[in-house]
């Protein structure tokens, strides 16, 4: 299954440049982990936050029984995987899922965790602290990456049982962790990393047990699991290409509430990096600037959403212009990342002062835009690809960059310049949103030359 794995990805991603992902990871890590310990981040801030990442990471991959069937017959075709081979080996569906679980386990652990692992080790070596506890991150966060996945299982398998059961279990744990003082932390894998003991190690194991028991006993073949809700919501866009993408996604697993998800799950986390960052560099962070442009760069994953179900060639059969077709998916895309990000700073209006977040509503559209133009150039309706594709990935982080990194320093400094930074960041934010709409147009006719060499 790992060598099926390796030979999926570079047949999807580049070919040979697929090999360098891991270079690349590295590469980050040994940026970033000196850096951010220059800026005066504690290692238990980094820890944490690695933690945090990792077992979001996780709960993507888990989601394979989400969006394993719509994603990838929408790639790859009527093709049979190894994860389908129960249905003509006898082998039992848990055996193979449990197979397919572990493969995940060891192919992910050593794809990212482990260049990250080695990066720190350099770091440890330079700085002259223990590897151990380098070799103690790695354990963690492979922990992590483990209970994201777990996690992410069970959570679907229950959905598919019963959403009511499933809906309940969420608002059983967000009343835990906002009505009570019960300590959530203590039972995960950075915990035992702040505090490795016999005891903490059996506490954080727990969730581990409890979430793998539920998703193995609960989860449903993919091929016989319940077809997803044929609800579409009321859709003012039209009959073209923007509502036929929108009912696409509604009538996917997930339906639209995943880019809800997804965008709350990435406001949650930069909620907690601008506390964490405030808190050790003393900075009075303007949080609407942040906010927004972070949210923003997030939308990608809708854009991933919004051209799953595209094949390559598909259009070419339809008189439909490339500019028409790259504007009607941005019409989707605004549709579903802008609600979505709105309700998510309406809900961090709950932590940080509300007026300090309006000027959030105007940035992350534009920077939204922004990401949707960079996006569909760089990887047409193929925008997985930039995930895994290195030479892709540092042309669209560099491009991202250059709007990201002058509206998170006026977030810092907004403080000491009140009268200056908010209305700068605004016209950064609109001015990459002008540049985005103007090469998503140029991205159409691109696409199209490249679709049919």
């Amino acid at each position: 299954m790992i060598r099926e794995e390796w030979r999926l990805h570079t047949q999807l991603f580049g070919g040979r440049r697929f090999g360098a992902f891991p270079l690349a990871v590295f590469g980050l890590a040994a940026v970033g982990l000196p850096l951010l310990s220059d800026l005066g981040v504690g290692r238990g801030t980094v820890v944490g936050g690695l933690h945090v990442l990792v077992a979001f990471l996780g709960l993507q991959v888990g989601t394979i029984g989400l969006v394993g069937r719509d994603a990838m017959r929408a790639v790859l075709g009527e093709m049979t995987l190894l994860v389908s081979s129960y249905r003509t080996l006898p082998i039992s569906w848990r055996r193979l899922l449990a197979t397919f679980v572990l493969k995940d386990l060891l192919y992910y652990t050593g794809l990212i965790l482990g260049p990250l692992a080695i990066a720190d080790a350099v770091r440890a070596i330079v700085v002259g602290t223990a590897l151990s506890d380098v070799l103690l991150l790695w354990v963690t966060l492979a922990g992590a990456f483990t209970l994201g996945v777990t996690v992410s299982l069970a959570m679907v398998a229950v959905g598919t049982r019963s959403r009511l059961a499933l809906l309940a279990v969420i608002g059983l744990f967000a009343v835990g962790v906002f009505g009570t003082d019960f300590d959530f932390l203590a039972y995960t894998p950075a915990a035992f990393y702040g505090a490795p003991s016999l005891l903490s190690g059996i506490r954080v194991a727990a969730p581990l047990v409890v979430s793998g028991v539920v998703a193995f006993a609960l989860f449903e073949p993919i091929e016989t699991g319940r077809r997803p809700a044929t609800w579409v919501p009321a859709l003012p866009v039209g009959h073209g290409v923007a509502g036929r993408t929108l009912r696409e996604v509604a009538r996917s697993g997930g339906s639209v509430w995943k880019v809800l998800f997804s965008l709350s799950v990435f406001g949650a986390v930069t909620g907690w990096l601008l506390v964490v960052v405030a808190d050790a560099a003393g900075l009075e962070i303007a949080h609407g600037i942040a906010f927004g442009t972070l949210l923003g760069l997030g939308t990608f994953t809708t854009y991933a959403w919004v051209t799953q179900f595209d094949m390559p060639g598909e259009y070419h059969r339809y008189p439909l212009a490339p500019t028409r077709l790259l504007r009607g998916k941005l019409l989707a895309f605004l549709a579903l990342a802008v609600p979505s990000g709105l309700i998510v700073l309406g809900a961090a209006a709950l932590w940080f002062p509300a007026q300090d977040l309006l000027i959030g509503v105007l940035i992350l559209p534009a920077v939204a835009v922004y990401v949707f133009g960079v996006s569909a150039l760089l990887a047409g309706l193929s925008p997985t690809a930039l995930l895994f594709d290195v030479a892709r990935f540092a042309l669209f982080g560099a491009a991202t960059a250059a709007v990201a990194v002058p509206l998170v320093v006026l977030s810092l400094v907004a403080g000491r310049y009140p009268g200056i930074a908010p209305p700068l960041a605004i016209g950064i934010a609109a001015l990459a949103g002008v540049v985005g709409v103007v090469i998503a147009d140029r991205a159409g006719p691109r696409w199209l030359t490249r679709t049919r060499g």
